[in-house]
């Protein structure tokens, strides 16, 4: 037996057809005047009184979520790359992927963008990466090369 073959052993009672006049009387079973008791027995959806009861905020509140999923770089300060790579190594944003420093943001490799936080000493070949101007000044000082 599966679930589709069940059937209840009662007979299903008939619901009531109230306010057809005969035997019931002038309210027919309605009891007196209100939302109940009028013909066309409409109540209001529930929902819209919840949706009511909510502060109504001013603005327009999405731009602030539109340009955070805009924004797909990933930020390295250079403390970070002193740590993970050694001297002359090149550094793209697909080797940081496969050193798991960086994700990928939404499916794709994201721009990367290296800060100036923390010293470097090792002469680094950064490729297709932006920098802060402190970054740039600092990894030129240890020899590195931009690209």
């Amino acid at each position: 037996m599966q679930l589709h073959e069940l059937k209840p052993i009662h007979k299903t009672k008939k619901r009531k057809r109230v306010g057809r006049g005969g035997k019931r009387g002038t309210y027919s079973g309605r009891g007196l005047k209100g939302q109940k008791a009028r013909s066309g027995k409409r109540l209001k959806p529930f929902i819209r009184e919840l949706i009511k009861k909510y502060p109504k905020l001013r603005g327009y509140r999405q731009r602030i979520k539109i340009q955070s999923l805009k924004s797909k770089t990933a930020i390295l300060n250079l403390e970070v790359l002193e740590n993970k790579f050694n001297t002359n190594e090149k550094v793209t944003p697909e080797i940081l992927l496969e050193k798991r420093i960086i994700r990928k943001i939404k499916g794709e490799t994201p721009q990367v963008k290296i800060l100036g936080k923390g010293e470097i000493s090792k002469p680094l070949e950064i490729e297709n990466c932006q920098f802060s101007k402190q970054a740039k000044e600092k990894i030129e000082k240890a020899g590195g090369k931009i690209k």
